[in-house]
């Protein structure tokens, strides 16, 4: 992979895409559009602070051979429902048009374990209807990764996502119940960069946090 774009690179998922990619001896350059520095620095990284309300001025520069998005929020952070789909949604399906249409041919995207444009609840639909739009977009490959409750080190405490953590560790010792353990950030970054390096079909494939650990141990 000469070029390997990233969004949500400033997250816990995305800061450790970031620096895996860069570490990688397979990926030349890691292009990164965020709101604010990473404050990681390297001469592979090419970070450009862009506003994704004025996706028009910067779409042309979404060029890349695969494009890594793990932008998103929480309706606390955010402030409305409105505000946070506009986040996990909206930008996200705005780049990634931009990015189909460049000619970025492999779209990685981090969802969420319950994922359904059907469902009745707000979060889990939202991620749902993102799911369905960018299968629509002309990529060569769509890899979607729906991980459970995430662990690792944040910028901002999350504490509805540390009582969920705790539930799902307690849940997540039954055998029947184990795709709801809790998983790392640092995994979900590894099993989307092994599957970005690895031989991928011309279809979408879903990656459920069972197949998520599977993945990140699939490749060095």
């Amino acid at each position: 992979m000469q070029t390997a774009i990233v969004i949500g690179a400033t997250g816990l998922i995305g800061r450790a895409l970031v620096r895996q990619l860069l570490a990688h001896e397979e990926v030349g350059n890691v292009k990164v559009f965020t709101r604010r520095p990473t404050g990681i620095v390297d001469a592979a990284l090419d970070e450009r602070l862009v506003d994704f309300d004025d996706l028009q001025r910067w779409a042309p520069d979404v060029t890349g051979d695969a494009l890594f998005s793990a932008l998103g929020t929480t309706r606390k952070k955010a402030g409305s429902k409105a505000v946070q789909r506009k986040v996990d949604v909206d930008y996200q399906l705005g780049v990634a048009s931009a990015a189909a249409a460049n000619g970025v041919s492999n779209y990685l995207l981090v969802s969420s374990l319950g994922a359904n444009a059907g469902s009745r609840w707000f979060y889990p639909r939202i991620k749902g209807e993102l799911e369905v739009a960018v299968q629509t977009l002309g990529f060569r490959t769509v890899a979607i990764f729906r991980p459970s409750v995430l662990t690792g080190e944040r910028d901002h405490a999350r504490p509805g996502e540390r009582l969920g953590e705790l539930g799902a560790r307690a849940f997540g010792t039954l055998p029947m119940l184990r795709g709801y353990r809790p998983i790392a950030g640092d995994t979900v970054a590894r099993a989307m960069v092994n599957t970005a390096l690895s031989e991928l079909p011309q279809d979408t494939i879903w990656f459920e946090s069972d197949a998520i650990h599977v993945a990140a141990e699939g490749r060095s």
